[in-house]
């Protein structure tokens, strides 16, 4: 599931081998195709804010195995379930057919809707995933109890998905427990796992796939374990393409480094202050060539995310934009560096200044390289400036420290795109949790010596693999990463080279 280049083909389930179905069922306007769609990687159904818009059940593959598909079906969803009841209550008799297969048809389309999804899960299900609002509290939505007695009646096992949890976050255990707890009682349930439409990850995609494989009946069982297998495999693919992705433009920005000419790019900077905005040329254009480089890369990688996750839209200013916030921190700023960027700050009249206070350096077009050096106030604009280094007073390089920001960004970016579900609609950038930050400054705290010998390898020439150790080390960290968040990836990532 998620999306990505796990649907190898599509066509009629069950030509060959064994079809295991799943039925999302939910009340009207909870969210189904939206979750169908981020859990498909494609745009299915039609997506409204408006009760009924699914009206007929449609199935679609989620992942195969040789000849054997897991399908998942997108159904029309509950309105008046207790008129639903009493229909089916009555199917079994003359009248109760006339009245669910002519009269609702065409004068109840809505309550008609609702007895596909019924007949869907009823005759097609071997588990059912019902989609519940997170955000209401289930003893106060009457339709949760009239529509437990349609699931009983449908006599399948039930999965309880908590979807519209909000941004991702730890603390999800007492929401599962809150609906399970309403539900103690109803046999049918057998279980309630967050998977949130517009931010889960691939991870708890991998949970849902470990319970359904426990309900199946038994002569699927083999079936479901090789679909399994082949999701797993599938997604330590994309993580593996995932991490070399982001290891490209960071291997780029370690061996990057721009000529400034005679002396000291620093003392240039101050002498720009002073009035001599042409002692200021060469520095900042090595600033500017070194940002625009580590824009580009960053983009690009950023984009490559998305078409592996299968999302759709493209990377944006906000993606640089973020490479200042992720790793800001409160260490001051050396004295002389904060009161020449408190300088800039104030006014001073160069165009050097001007570019730096308009947000960073520019990028051709105009476009603003919002934050890769740090253009967060006085002092923040002080570290940004530290962070390229000069060689011999000749050359201009990122510094160790920024370095070991970008390294942590790209983790984060990963995160970013990673949870991002294509229910949501284009991709786009956003705050990060801060729960992943804390994480990933965790992990860069546990690998700090081996991000510190790649930059002092690239640094004294030695290149040779330097791409490909940095990718290794991406992939570490990145898996540390996932398993802090979510422990039951250290299984899936068991297999991952």
């Amino acid at each position: 599931m998620n999306g990505s280049a796990l649907v190898e083909g599509e066509g009629p389930a069950g030509a060959a081998g064994t079809t295991v179905n799943l039925s999302l069922i939910s009340h009207t306007n909870a969210g189904k195709t939206t979750l169908a769609r981020t859990l498909l990687g494609k745009d299915i159904g039609e997506v409204r804010d408006a009760a009924h818009v699914t009206d007929l059940a449609s199935g679609h593959v989620l992942v195969q195995a040789n000849g054997d598909t897991l399908m998942l079906w997108d159904t029309p969803g509950f309105g008046d379930t207790a008129r639903l009841l009493d229909r089916l209550r009555m199917s079994g008799n003359p009248v109760g057919w006339l009245l669910t297969q002519v009269w609702d048809r065409w004068r109840e389309r809505p309550l008609w809707s609702s007895q596909q999804a019924v007949k869907n899960a009823r005759e097609q299900a071997d588990v059912i995933l019902y989609l519940v609002n997170a955000a209401e509290d289930p003893a106060a939505a009457a339709y949760v109890a009239l529509e437990m007695e349609v699931l009983a009646w449908i006599g399948k096992p039930v999965l309880i998905l908590l979807n519209q949890m909000g941004p991702p976050r730890e603390d999800t255990d007492g929401e599962v427990e809150k609906w399970l707890a309403h539900v103690r009682g109803h046999a049918e349930v057998a279980g309630a796992l967050p998977l949130d439409a517009f931010a889960r990850v691939w991870v708890q995609e991998g949970v849902l796939l470990s319970q359904v494989a426990l309900l199946v009946p038994e002569a699927k069982r083999t079936a479901m374990a090789r679909l399994t297998a082949r999701w797993g495999e599938l997604n330590r693919e994309r993580f593996s393409a995932s991490m070399a992705a982001l290891a490209t433009p960071l291997a780029a920005a370690l061996v990057d480094r721009e000529d400034v000419g005679e002396g000291d790019w620093r003392d240039g900077l101050v002498k720009a202050l002073r009035g001599g905005k042409s002692e200021a040329v060469a520095a900042g254009k090595a600033m500017e060539q070194l940002s625009e480089r580590l824009a580009a890369g960053t983009r690009d990688s950023t984009e490559q995310l998305i078409h592996l996750h299968n999302l759709s839209g493209s990377a944006t200013r906000k993606v640089l934009e973020r490479l200042a916030d992720d790793f800001k921190h409160s260490d001051k700023a050396p004295e002389g560096a904060s009161a020449l960027m408190g300088g800039l700050l104030s006014g001073a009249a160069t165009g050097l200044a001007a570019d730096v206070m308009a947000g960073g350096l520019t990028l051709g077009g105009g476009m603003i390289v919002g934050g890769l050096l740090g253009a967060l106030g006085a002092g923040g604009l002080a570290k940004g400036i530290n962070m390229a280094r000069g060689e011999n007073g000749a050359q201009v390089r990122w510094s160790q420290e920024f370095f070991a920001r970008i390294f942590g960004a790209s983790l984060l970016r990963y995160l970013a795109v990673a949870h991002f579900g294509r229910g949501r609609g284009d991709w786009e950038e956003g705050e990060h949790p801060e729960h992943w930050i804390a994480h990933v400054e965790g992990v860069l705290t546990r690998y700090e010596t081996e991000i510190g010998d790649l930059y002092v390898r690239a640094k004294n020439g030695h290149t040779e693999g330097l791409e490909k150790d940095l990718r290794d080390l991406l992939h570490v960290c990145g898996r540390r990463l996932l398993v802090r968040l979510y422990p039951e990836a250290e299984g899936m990532l068991a297999s991952a080279a």
